[in-house]
């Protein structure tokens, strides 16, 4: 896989579009949501270009698994213990930009179920 010309966040990580970025990998780029629902919010992003979760895990289950420990990193950076990931795949649920993303979510309580 490889970046999609149209995609956000390709852009943001090829650092053709600004972002507060968080924290790098080889496989991985970290940066704060613009429209942040906990006071962390970081989406985590795979370099090469998936659509969704499903296909992120399929094409690269690695990269999936980098998603999450960058996510656990970037949580004990900020000095949570607790926080929350969440994949959205589709529009149904959420998901805006069609390249896969993990939202972490920290800094305040939530509630169960989400939504």
């Amino acid at each position: 896989m490889t970046a999609a010309d149209d995609c956000l966040f390709c852009k943001i990580v090829a650092g053709e579009i600004p972002a507060e970025v968080v924290h790098v990998t080889e496989s991985a780029v970290a940066f704060r949501d613009i429209n942040a629902q906990a006071p962390t919010h970081v989406l985590v992003v795979p370099r090469d270009h998936y659509a969704n979760a499903v296909e992120l895990a399929e094409g690269d289950p690695a990269a999936t698994a980098e998603l999450v420990r960058v996510a656990a990193a970037v949580a004990t950076a900020e000095g949570h213990d607790d926080y929350r990931l969440v994949f959205n795949t589709g529009p149904g649920v959420g998901q805006t930009v069609f390249h896969a993303h993990l939202h972490l979510l920290a800094g305040r309580p939530m509630t169960w179920p989400p939504g």
